[in-house]
This record gives structure tokens, sequence and C-alpha cells, in this order.
């Protein structure tokens, strides 16, 4: 009777065990629906593009499938309204069909490139900053008791293919030109410079209303 007791109290313990492990995956799966701030910003690019194009969330589904990513008119829905997470082939995808580069759905549409912008990870930074950033101009972030020097070479040996590394200049924002015509529009005062902390902030020429 006392064996029969304590394998009753083993299988107890063992279907217990089973309940928080599937419990646990449970919390994990709710956690992982959750869209931040770049995901949401994907939603938004998606919901913008698809319509900038004039393609409805059916029209949208077909071209992903005949790309090879099968996802229902809904299911793009919810992803626009980042109620489901966009995978990496499927933004890839997305980007083709738009005849975009994935930056275009990774990062806010500004009118303006001192405009604060928030990037998973790196939290709130201007959005000239993340633009070059994700085309891969520049670091994003720099960290601090490091030589920014360093940290380039880094930035540029493990994320530059050594046949494109020559082609960019370090630090390259604007062209002469292009800032010329940008101010004359009102488009863009002043520039990104990397604060003690190592994040990018927007820095107005002295005597702006701005400054």
């Amino acid at each position: 009777m006392t064996e029969m007791v304590t394998e009753v109290s083993r299988y107890a313990s063992g279907l217990d065990l089973h309940r928080l492990a599937s419990m646990s995956e449970q919390q994990y799966g709710r956690r992982a629906v959750e869209v931040g701030d770049t995901g949401k910003t994907v939603a938004d690019n998606l919901a913008r593009l698809r319509k900038a194009r004039g393609l409805s969330t059916r029209q949208l589904s077909s071209a992903l499938e005949a790309r090879g990513r099968a996802l229902s008119p809904s299911g793009i829905t919810r992803m626009e309204k980042a109620e489901r997470h966009v995978t990496a082939d499927e933004l890839v995808a997305l980007a083709i069909i738009f005849g975009v580069s994935p930056s275009a759905l990774l990062l806010p549409f500004t009118e303006k490139p001192d405009t604060p912008v928030d990037v998973t990870g790196a939290g709130r930074v201007p959005a000239l900053a993340a633009w070059e950033w994700a085309d891969g101009r520049t670091p994003l972030m720099y960290e601090p008791g490091r030589h920014p020097e360093d940290q380039w070479m880094e930035y540029e040996l493990y994320g530059r293919p050594v046949w494109l590394r020559p082609l960019r200049a370090g630090g390259e924002q604007y062209s002469g030109e292009q800032l010329q015509a940008y101010r004359e529009e009102g488009k863009v005062r002043g520039s990104f410079k990397w604060d003690e902390e190592g994040r990018p902030v927007w820095v107005y020429p002295r005597g702006t209303a701005d400054d």
C-alpha cells in the first residue's frame, strides 16, 4: 500500500511539473506576440506601402504567394494592426513586392531628418541617424570608453562586405549640394552627432530657433 501511494505521488508530481512547463510555454507564447517599437513601425509601413501601391490585402496575399510566402489577406490585416509578427522572410518579400529597401519597412517614414524615432534596442534617436545606420553608412550607437575609430572599423569589418567598404566615406551624410538644397527648402537644419554616452543626438546650428 505504501509503495502504491509513493508511485501515485510521483505521478502527481510529474503532472504538476508538466502543467507548470505548459504554463511557462503559454506565458512565453503570449510574450512572444508582443510587438515592440520597430514591430509597430513595420506594421505602419506595411499599411502605408500597400495603399501607396494601390494593392488590396487579397492582391498583396497573391503577390506574396507568387514569391513563395503564403499569407492570407486576414494575416496581412493582422500584421497592419501589429497583432501578428512579420518574419524576416516576409519582410524581405514585402520589400521586393513594394520595390523598396527593407529599411523602408523597418524605420519611420518622417518628413524631417531631426524627427525623433523609436528603434528597438536603441530607444529614441534622430531619424537621420537611424536611416544612416539602416542604410549601412554609420553605426547607430557607440560604446563609451572605447575609441570611436575602433568601433567604426569593427562596424565596417563585420557589417560591410570588403568590396563595398571603399565606396562609402566614414561619416558621410549629405553632399554639400544636398544640404544647401534641403536648407533652402527648410527641411533640415543641423545634423546629428554622438554624445558622451554614445547615443546619437540632433545638433542645431548656433543662432537658430531650435538651438
